[in-house]
């Protein structure tokens, strides 16, 4: 079945430079998680699950690989109308700009969105992890006559600088909105929220970024060119004006817009019972099925970890990390807290032979390494004996072939790390 009042709209998001270097060949939506899955897999499977079968995924940097991502997995009947659908950024002759923010983006790719009939319109964002049960979503805007909802997640005070910040009436509508503010502005923005989050402190309502906007509104909204931006602009200057409701979450959910957010989203997983549970059958993670082998993994102790398919393991010791599709890790290696993105290719006999003459790496992880606190992007290639030790004693850093973001070293996509080195 396919819901026909809502139509979804995914933010592809921007440049992604607080996610760099893992997006500096790819979009922030196409950007792997758990090793096998790419972030725009999140927001599409959530809205499969609840019968949103029309999604438009927007994006304007680098959409290659994302694009391809979603053309080999979202596959819908040919006498169905589902769709996922890639809109990048293209000039018109009524515009020649770039997307300018949310809201802009959405507004030059209205003429799309039009050509449908929906009566709502799905806001979501790229780069969440989380699963939000959209049929009470969008129960709750309809009871509530609401002519935007806005899903809210409580937080502390400690976490309330950086989010904006919504103040709620008796009714659930939001009544006002304040953006990130400081400890010192936080007295009276409390807001009605269940005994559980007032046990945990979470009493402030926190904008997710997630909108429901009825239809017609959403037109006249955006007939304001000045407006760019969903959070910062349209809707603190729609509050008093339109019907807002808030729709309180108190699921797990994470923004990993940021290194750090990613990597520990990531290891996260690794948990026996984690927050973001890919075991869930009720509501799996869907995406692009592949013809893969088993993993072989040989003398190896492996410890909260996750293996994804393909792997070819002859490790010492894997704790507390997820390897990715088709890793290589050779023998005597041991790896603790690490997310290995894995390999887009097999390298043949011969070309492992041609690499081990013209003393280069082979794809992967070689023998006799020591790596912890780090995350390797794909195809990199990790010689024999390399350490690379992550912590916070490491500052920010930049170099030709990785990167340190708040103590985790990032190993570029293709780096090549020669025999012996040592990042520490």
């Amino acid at each position: 079945m396919i819901n026909k009042k809502v139509l979804a709209v995914i933010l592809g998001g921007g440049q992604g430079t607080r996610l760099s270097p893992l997006t500096d060949d790819r979009s922030k939506p196409a950007v792997s998680i758990a090793g096998k899955y790419r972030l725009v897999d999140i927001p599409i499977s959530n809205c499969i699950h609840y019968d949103i079968k029309r999604m438009f995924v927007l994006t304007q940097f680098n959409s290659a690989s994302l694009n391809r991502h979603i053309k080999n997995t979202y596959r819908f009947s040919s006498f169905s109308n589902a769709f996922v659908d890639i809109l990048a950024a293209e000039q018109t002759p009524n515009n020649k700009t770039w997307f300018q923010g949310t809201a802009d983006a959405v507004r030059q790719s209205l003429h799309h969105l039009l050509n449908h009939e929906f009566e709502y319109v799905l806001i979501l964002s790229g780069d969440q992890l989380y699963r939000m049960d959209l049929d009470r979503f969008l129960r709750e805007h309809e009871e509530k006559n609401a002519e935007i909802t806005v899903a809210t997640i409580p937080v502390t005070a400690e976490e309330s600088h950086a989010f904006g910040i919504l103040k709620t009436d008796d009714n659930l509508n939001i009544s006002s909105f304040i953006e990130k503010p400081p400890l010192d502005k936080l007295p009276g923005w409390e807001s009605e929220v269940s005994p559980q989050m007032k046990k945990q402190d979470r009493i402030y309502l926190a904008s997710m970024g997630i909108y429901m906007f009825n239809r017609d509104l959403l037109i006249d909204i955006l007939s304001n060119t000045e407006t760019i931006d969903f959070g910062k602009e349209i809707l603190p200057q729609s509050i008093g004006k339109h019907k807002i409701a808030a729709y309180q979450y108190e699921g797990y959910w994470t923004d990993i817009g940021t290194i750090p957010s990613f990597f520990e989203a990531n290891i996260g997983l690794t948990d026996p019972i984690p927050d973001f549970d890919l075991f869930d059958t009720s509501n799996s993670v869907l995406t692009r099925p592949r013809i893969l082998p088993p993993s072989k993994i040989m003398s190896t102790m492996l410890n909260k970890s996750m293996i994804a398919d393909g792997c070819i393991i002859n490790a010492k010791e894997i704790s507390n990390s997820v390897i990715g599709i088709r890793s290589r890790i050779g023998k005597d290696t041991v790896i603790n807290d690490t997310y290995m993105i894995g390999g887009n290719i097999y390298q043949s006999l011969e070309e492992m032979e041609d690499d081990k003459e013209n003393n280069r790496p082979c794809i992967g992880v070689g023998d006799r390494c020591d790596i912890s606190y780090a995350i390797i992007d794909k195809d990199a290639r990790i010689g024999d004996n390399v350490v690379i030790k992550g912590g916070k004693h490491l500052e920010d850093k930049e170099e030709d072939t990785y990167v340190v973001r708040d103590g985790v070293i990032v190993i570029r996509r293709r780096a090549i790390i020669h025999n012996g080195t040592i990042i520490s």
